[in-house]
């Protein structure tokens, strides 16, 4: 319907490298400008409404792109879609945060990613099965069952409650004392944690109660914090993985490396495993830096090997074998190891107030560049461009081992530490030797210097009401005399 006949192709089709710019991207393009939109949704729907809202975006795209017979339709639909998923992705995330104890946070976001990969794998093996059918209802009937999670989740949200730390943040403290309880087992300690939640929010308005898009930026802590987040997702780009995701089909197809279809499901299925695998160990085992400096290593070696290979015998059996045996390990490596905890930490860093601002924002960049890999991609991959294929290899593996030394340097270990124990870590007691760190007058405990990679054995002293001092010189002598000094600090972090 959208593309020409190519003969020299294995496929005996092409999509020009225009058209699959744009219909690859601009679904991304859509989710990088819906998810930098988050802080104000959030404010104005919250989360609950915003995911409802992006249901109906999807419901609308969807069939739009299988009602159409024009290229103009197809990327109004892409398009479209994209907004709805940049507001899923987004705002699912943001409620999991919120409403997840500390303990099952990363487990919490391994179930989100495990439900995003199994529709991955049921959409490629829909596509697998309906490509053998040369109608224009192929991709009608796969564009089908989309329909089907928004309509779920549409009906699944009237029975949850609105997220507690938003209703907390929006004055309503009866509904998010209501929401917390009906979200925690029985027997738990409601009432400290909402105390926690409360104090938490006070604190960082006794510092700033503006909030806005530029609040993410005005200050050193929010920034910071807004800088981390943003890295931090982004680190999923940085490894290459929607070169291996949007174009895995089509990759296989033109280095003639088996069915790529099937190899695709192979793939993919790796990838679900590996998220299992990965929900196992993640509340015991799962520290943030170990995972994603090992995960972005394996996945740069992954690739070296798939562009060093596909050079020396380009189109072998041989080739193609290996081609698909280190993917799998790529998808493994990466669903295992980068892509929840990438997450995670772009979610865990942000304070309350800004949460929907700096993960938001995070996000866009994130999918930014994303977009950036799926739209310059095919320059490289395409027989009607460079047709490097597997030789983009060569460009994304050191950018998996500059990702992985930043993680070592500047990325901070969270795990098991609440929301609010993060805003004492962030704001008083943490110095991250960083070139964006830009100064520290509104903190002077940043003169503790404790680097990000020993935040994980760092011990919080202070409640979070207390963490957020503007200036020493604002302490009474009681409270100066109770501190402990800079000497002290350091050794109980040693200890």
């Amino acid at each position: 319907m959208f593309g020409e006949p190519a003969p020299e192709t294995p496929l005996g089709y092409n999509l020009s490298a225009e058209r699959q710019q744009l219909i690859s991207s601009l679904m991304t393009l859509g989710a990088f400008i819906s998810s930098s939109t988050a802080g104000f949704t959030a404010l104005i729907f919250g989360r609950k409404m915003s995911l409802w809202i992006a249901c109906i975006m999807v419901f609308g795209s969807t069939a739009l792109m299988q009602a159409t017979t024009s290229i103009a339709g197809l990327y109004a639909g892409r398009l479209i879609i994209g907004f709805g998923n940049g507001l899923l992705m987004t705002h699912s995330q943001l409620y999991i945060h919120e409403t997840s104890p500390a303990k099952y946070r990363g487990l919490a976001i391994s179930a989100f990613l495990y439900w995003t990969s199994i529709g991955t794998l049921i959409g490629t093996v829909v596509d697998n099965f309906t490509s053998r059918d040369t109608s224009k209802m192929a991709y009608i009937l796969s564009l089908g069952i989309v329909h089907i999670v928004p309509g779920i989740l549409s009906i699944g949200l009237f029975f949850i409650p609105e997220s507690p730390r938003w209703l907390l943040d929006r004055n309503k403290e009866a509904k998010a004392l209501r929401a917390l309880e009906r979200i925690r087992p029985r027997g738990w300690d409601v009432t400290t944690e909402f105390d926690q939640m409360k104090a938490a929010l006070e604190a960082e308005r006794a510092i700033a109660s503006s909030v806005g898009i530029v609040d993410i930026f005005r200050n050193p802590i929010d920034r910071r914090r807004t800088l981390l987040s943003i890295a931090s997702v982004t680190s999923q780009a940085a490894s290459g993985s929607m070169f291996m995701i949007a174009y895995g089909t089509y990759f296989l197809a033109m280095a003639g490396i088996g069915d790529p279809f099937g190899n695709s499901c192979i793939l993919i299925g790796c990838g679900v495993v590996a998220i299992i695998i990965n929900s196992i160990v993640t509340t015991r085992y799962g520290y943030r830096r170990v995972m994603l400096m090992s995960g972005l290593l394996l996945c740069g070696v992954c690739q070296l090997i798939i562009a060093a290979v596909y050079t020396a015998e380009p189109g072998t059996k041989k080739t193609g074998k290996l081609i698909v045996a280190f993917a799998v390990i790529y998808i493994v490596g990466y669903n295992g190891m980068i892509s929840s905890y990438a997450w995670l930490g772009g979610g865990e860093f942000p304070s309350q107030r800004l949460r929907s601002y700096t993960f938001g924002i995070a996000t866009a960049v994130g999918f930014f560049g994303a977009w950036l890999t799926t739209f310059t991609a095919p320059y490289f991959i395409n027989p009607l461009e460079l047709n490097w294929g597997p030789k983009y290899g060569y460009i994304w593996a050191p950018i998996c081992v500059l990702t992985a030394a930043w993680v070592f340097f500047f990325f901070p270990e969270t795990k098991d530490r609440t929301l609010e124990e993060i805003d004492e870590l962030v704001c008083c007691r943490i110095h991250f030797r960083s070139i964006l760190s830009l100064c520290t007058d509104r903190c002077p405990q940043f003169e503790a210097k404790v680097p990000a990679r020993k935040f994980r054995g760092y011990k919080c002293t202070r409640t979070a009401a207390n963490a957020h001092v503007v200036s020493e010189e604002k302490l009474s002598e009681d409270e100066k005399a109770q501190h402990v000094t800079v000497d002290e600090q350091v050794e109980d972090s040693k200890v």
